[in-house]
């Protein structure tokens, strides 16, 4: 019989953690803002103010990214497991272990049908590489289909798209007969959209199920992977919400390479920094988790907003507030960074089979189409800060999503008080006292070198540790410093798209929902143009008065014209699939572990993707496979939690909530 003896996850001096992030980040800020005062010492009063409130935002901003950067940087160093600070013990899968019901659920919402069901197959297929059959010596079988079943959840609204889905569920089910049940369901309207669509999954077959993981369109996930969460959660009965950190991959235009390389180096680092400080406190990131399904239907249902969209209504950005209604239910929110993050010379089995894997946008306008439903229901949770009951860390992850986006204006308001100052000290009289420089070189340099040493970090990291998995030291050297230079380049054009957003949101815009392009898509001169004119012009404009009143001014502030001017050109060329190709190809940069190591859930995919049939047909009576009615429902209530009130006396131990729980679906 598995030990499932509970056990709470071991996280300790968080305490001490968090106080030395928070004691390191303040006295950068002080001494940065002391700095600061002294170059803007001469100011009148009014500016000195300004100045110095815009530019401590800023600066802590960048500080607690640094300081966070460097946790991380450390733990990873030291090959220590950010939780509990032991040295990573990668835990070998085994369906040996299961002892529970895990639904796999799959929200889409008129998805393009061939990669969105070719990446659930080949996690699928992953999946059942690990069942017991009787084959092994001493053992009797045990399906997959015992401990998993599969729920793609469907919002579509368009008939036709609708049938095409049921045809390729209709196919999928007949693949995978008597292996793994795989289930359809369709609403008839998408209330509440992706939150509504997973609830309403909950109040029907929740109870037959003690976890969900939950999967994006786009997300795909090895069976290695899949098994660690169940298993984790199995033995660490206290935990509500497991978030893994998934990667990007399958890019092919130069953005999506960029991007992609990015989060491959950077984003184990940094997120093992966040974890080391935020403790079982995390985030939730909506996708590629797993999810205690009793404790997410006692604590975690959304209220609407009060007042009209875009800051009422129903809320957007789901998953920061669900994490955060988990954690004030007296359940523990885990941000997993040793499942997957394991690129090692010395273990490629490691390497190659834990995976958690997503797409993104393949260009910049997408991105940024992206970035505005984001930053709306970021936004939104600003109004949540006081929310009754809440976990300090819940209301710090409201207030760190929405400044994400509102650095954006802060930085940009920054900018635009030092070019009037510089305007301001070349026209003012020359009796007037002297102003002094808006920027002082060596703050300047003090703060460039914090916003780019975390990708230093990040650099020295994988060239200490995992240089194969980049391609070689020196690839990843060349890499590094090309994304980098493209990282400074984007930073104007989203502070320009972000500030944009936010005053139409203030001026009451809300956005639509719309289904996120996936796969590649080249931008034409024209679209592109369309978006990104105004900055070229604004930035062209900047650029020649600061050169006209100081050319000191106009060197300093090359970061953040230049990109503007080039706006046009690099989303154009970024969109391109083919210097994606000559970067990555013929010159060899911009390599991943996703293509270096080469996990065979991605050779799946691959041949699944270039195999499917867009139009899947029974070959014998030549018509769609007929589709399965889902089982049978065993209703349930998910009340709407409130914000305005919460009785925390009436809070029930977790261990005891998931022994029943564990009881009643057995």
């Amino acid at each position: 019989m598995p030990n499932t003896i509970d056990i709470t996850p071991s996280i300790p001096w968080l305490k001490i953690r968090r106080a030395f992030l928070a004691i390191m980040v303040l006295i950068s800020s002080v001494a940065g803002c002391i700095a600061m005062s002294r170059v803007a010492g001469s100011l009148s009063m009014g500016w000195q103010i300004t100045m110095l409130m815009l530019f401590a935002l800023t600066f802590t901003w960048i500080a607690l990214a640094f300081w966070g950067a460097v946790c991380g940087f450390v733990v990873c160093a030291l090959r220590r497991d950010p939780l509990s600070l032991r040295k990573l013990d990668m835990e070998a899968p085994s369906a040996r272990l299961l002892v529970s019901r895990t639904a796999i659920v799959m929200p889409i919402f008129a998805e393009p049908p061939i990669p969105t069901f070719a990446g659930l197959e080949a996690t699928c297929h992953s999946l059942l590489g690990y069942a017991i059959d009787d084959s092994e010596e001493g053992e009797a079988a045990r399906p997959m289909s015992e401990h998993f079943e599969v729920f793609v959840l469907s919002d579509t609204q368009d008939a036709s798209v609708a049938e095409l889905e049921e045809a390729h569920v209709g196919a999928l089910q007949r693949r995978f007969a008597n292996k793994l049940a795989i289930h359809y369901r369709r609403r008839p309207n998408n209330e509440g959209r992706k939150a509504g669509n997973i609830a309403e999954f909950c109040r029907r077959w929740g109870r037959n199920y003690d976890f969900m993981i939950v999967l994006d369109a786009d997300s795909l996930m090895s069976g290695a992977t899949l098994l660690r969460m169940v298993q984790r959660m199995q033995r660490q009965p206290s935990i509500g919400l497991l978030q893994t950190v998934p990667i990007p991959v399958g890019q092919k235009t130069l953005f999506g390479r960029f991007t992609q390389f990015a989060s491959a180096l950077y984003s184990p680092m940094l997120a093992a920094g966040q974890s080391f400080w935020q403790g079982d406190a995390a985030n939730y990131w909506g996708h590629n988790a797993i999810i205690r399904t009793r404790a997410f239907m006692d604590y975690a249902g959304l209220p609407t907003l009060s007042g009209k969209p875009p800051l009422g209504g129903e809320i957007l950005s789901h998953d920061f507030v669900e994490a955060a209604l988990l954690k004030r239910g007296g359940w523990q929110v885990i941000l997993d960074t040793t499942i997957t993050t394991a690129v090692s010379r010395h273990d490629p089995y490691a390497s190659a089979s834990h995976n958690s894997f997503e797409a993104m946008p393949s260009n910049l306008l997408d991105f940024a189409k992206r970035d505005r439903r984001w930053l709306q229901g970021n936004l939104q949770h600003l109004r949540l800060l006081g929310g009754a009951g809440l976990h300090p860390m819940s209301r710090l992850h409201f207030f760190y999503g929405a400044f994400a986006y509102l650095s954006s204006v802060v930085w940009l308001g920054l900018l635009v008080c030092t070019s009037i100052l510089v305007s301001y000290q070349v026209l003012s009289d020359a009796g007037e006292k002297d102003l002094p420089e808006p920027l002082s070189l060596g703050l300047l340099s003090i703060t460039l070198g914090m916003l780019l040493a975390p990708k230093l970090l990040g650099l020295v990291l994988a060239f200490w540790q995992t240089p194969h998995a980049f391609g070689g030291r020196l690839r990843l050297l060349a890499s590094t410093f090309l994304e980098m230079l493209f990282a400074a380049l984007l930073a104007p054009l989203m502070m320009a798209w972000h500030s944009l957003f936010i005053i139409n949101i203030l001026l009451g815009r809300s956005v639509d929902w719309q289904t996120q392009h996936r796969g590649e898509r080249s931008l034409s001169w024209r679209e592109t143009w369309q978006h990104t004119g105004w900055m070229t012009i604004t930035g062209l404009v900047w650029a020649g008065a600061m050169v006209s009143f100081s050319p000191t001014a106009f060197g300093w502030l090359t970061p953040a014209w230049l990109g503007l001017v080039g706006a046009a050109p690099l989303v154009k060329y970024s969109s391109s699939g083919t210097w994606g190709g000559v970067v990555s190809h013929r010159l060899g940069l911009l390599k991943t572990p996703s293509n270096c190591l080469k996990p065979p859930l991605l050779d799946d995919f691959a041949k699944l993707m270039s195999e499917s049939d867009p139009h899947p047909l029974d070959p014998i009576t030549q018509a769609p496979f007929v589709l399965q009615l889902p089982p049978a429902e065993r209703f349930s209530q998910m009340r709407c939690q409130s914000f305005q009130q919460f009785d925390r006396q009436s809070l029930v131990a977790p261990s005891m909530t998931s022994t029943s729980t564990s009881r009643e679906t057995n």
